[in-house]
């Protein structure tokens, strides 16, 4: 298991009722009512708030790979994130893609610049070995 060396950013949250409840961040920046997925519940699921963290980390990961390179990623970028809850065997999993779209980028620097955001994203990293992922460059 790696070490922090440093801790950059500590996300505080309190949640109380499940996926039925809600969440309010020690900061009062993120307030949110949750339901389960399928639901017809006002609020949004655990899955959705996994995509869009995952989605907008991966993004800034890729800026990083671009600028090693000193690339311009198109204001157009997009990552659609989908996030399976599912069962096997009677115990819950999750699975991931991310579709991935670089308009304008040529598939080789664009697959690059994914690649390298797989390997760095702080998601990336904890998903690996633990879910089935999948990235697409779209």
């Amino acid at each position: 298991m790696t070490q922090l060396e440093k801790v950059l950013y500590t996300a505080k949250t309190h949640t109380t009722g499940g996926r039925e409840g809600a969440s309010r961040s020690s900061d009062g920046r993120l307030d949110i009512k949750l339901s389960s997925p399928g639901s017809t519940g006002v609020g949004t699921n655990p899955e959705q708030l996994f995509a869009a963290g995952w989605s907008a980390c991966f993004e800034g990961a890729m800026g990083l790979a671009a600028r090693k390179r000193k690339i311009a990623l198109p204001a157009d970028l997009f990552i659609d994130a989908e996030v399976d809850l599912g069962t096997t065997d009677s115990a819950y999993f999750l699975q991931a893609r991310l579709n991935v779209g670089l308009p304008g980028v040529e598939r080789d620097v664009a697959q690059a610049l994914v690649d390298e955001a797989h390997q760095t994203c702080p998601y990336s990293k904890l998903t690996r070995g633990n879910i089935k992922v999948t990235i697409n460059l779209v």
